[in-house]
């Protein structure tokens, strides 16, 4: 039984040694001053993978700030994108679909949150 036990134990200590680093959070705060509805999605710029994802948007309807906190990689890179509902000529940080490319609107996946990110007409 002594025997059997510290073999378990010793396999759930090498198994700790396999598994992924854990997930971190990172926390979002969007403010839209635009007067039409603004839709925003999250790009990794490591992986094909989207916040929120499933064909779903956040959505910036009002001019009060927005918190969206994400579940990521820690170190991976995440881009916003925002554009105006029906009318993605119109956008922020890379945009719809991560079309277009930005100089400040990614972050690194670390446990923090961004500034107050404004979305101005």
């Amino acid at each position: 039984m002594a025997r059997w036990l510290s073999a378990v134990l010793a396999a759930t200590w090498l198994a700790g040694f396999a598994l992924p680093a854990g997930a971190e959070t990172l926390t979002w705060h969007f403010r839209s001053e635009h007067p039409n509805v603004v839709s925003v999605e999250l790009y990794s710029e490591q992986r094909n993978h989207v916040w929120p994802g499933g064909g779903k948007i956040y959505i910036l309807d009002d001019y009060s700030v927005r918190d969206i906190s994400i579940s990521c990689r820690p170190g991976e890179k995440i881009c916003y994108g925002a554009w105006v509902r029906n009318r993605t000529s119109s956008y922020w940080g890379v945009g719809y679909n991560k079309r277009n490319s930005c100089t400040s609107c990614c972050y690194t996946c670390n446990g923090g949150e961004t500034k107050i990110i404004v979305l101005n007409p």
